[in-house]
């Protein structure tokens, strides 16, 4: 199969572009269903990173501040399932359809998760190496990730309001809060490695996936949640939920769940997605003319 040379258009580099056997409305077709390639995916994921880098302090934390409260619905329905299915080997294979819901509104609202700049914001830092980039990328994820926390404190907070849902949901959610405080430090780093991957890989994913961004969000986050894997802002609203029924201290809160939590995910999304992607690019980038790296 023969590579796409640098420089190339996406279109010049899509599947059936120089067929003889195809015309022009022909080799048009093949391409709107041809992948990505992945200089191309590299190139989007990319830029989305630094468009978010530009972005004003106030544009970013009402945005991670909405990602916050809106993965609190991934805790919320994942109990509200719980709580409507028997006790059974198998009611965790359907309530972690729950857990998706969350990383849906998120994504598709476009706001600001903070593990998914793990990849975004990572790639201009690897792509242009230089300490200015290196200081928005550190301000990105030093707002995004603390807006989240707030958001999803807030939405624990909201659940406190009695009478608002049934015993059973109430059951559910004391019983699910304590599922990111399960482990010890090592297992609990582990878990996060596994989960910052596959947030990771979703973002990188996505620019392909087209009209299946919905079912690739829910595939993905559903490995997530059927794996029992910990993620830093899903796992922070029950975290904050177990600390304020009293089932949890703070202590635990932030060295039982957040520190191992956001050092796994960190590790998972950075070093085995965002690292490891752009070193297979990186030859082709280098061989690109100046003005396409800008």
């Amino acid at each position: 199969m023969n590579e796409p040379h640098a420089g190339a258009s996406p279109r010049e580099n899509s599947a059936g572009a120089d067929s003889p056997h195809l015309d022009r409305a022909e080799q048009e077709q093949a391409a709107e269903h041809s992948a990505p390639h992945p200089l191309v995916i590299h190139e989007i994921v990319r830029e989305e990173g630094e468009v978010a880098m530009e972005r004003t302090f106030a544009a970013l934390m009402w945005s991670a501040l909405a990602a916050g409260l809106s993965m609190g619905f991934s805790f919320l329905v994942q109990c509200i399932l719980e709580s409507a299915l028997p006790k059974t080997d198998w009611r965790g294979l359907i309530s972690s359809f729950g857990y998706t819901i969350g990383f849906v509104f998120v994504i598709l609202a476009r706001q600001q998760l903070f593990t998914e700049s793990t990849l975004t914001a990572v790639l201009p830092v690897l792509t242009r190496r230089d300490l200015a980039t290196l200081g928005k990328a550190l301000r990105l994820w030093a707002i995004v990730l603390f807006f989240n926390l707030v958001g999803t404190t807030i939405f624990a907070a909201i659940l406190q309001i009695r009478g608002v849902f049934s015993p059973e949901v109430s059951e559910a959610l004391a019983r699910v809060a304590m599922t990111p405080l399960s482990a010890d430090f090592g297992v609990t780093v582990v878990r996060g490695v596994f989960s910052g991957w596959l947030i990771a890989l979703m973002v990188w994913l996505l620019p392909s996936a087209r009209s299946a961004r919905f079912l690739t969000i829910l595939l993905v986050t559903y490995t997530v949640a059927v794996s029992k894997l910990t993620h830093v802002i899903a796992g922070s609203v029950e975290a904050a939920y177990a600390v304020m029924i009293g089932a949890a201290s703070v202590s635990d809160y932030f060295f039982v769940f957040l520190a191992p939590t956001f050092l796994g995910n960190v590790i998972g999304g950075v070093s085995l997605v965002a690292i490891v992607n752009h070193a297979a690019i990186a030859p082709e980038i280098s061989d690109m003319p100046p003005q396409r790296q800008d």
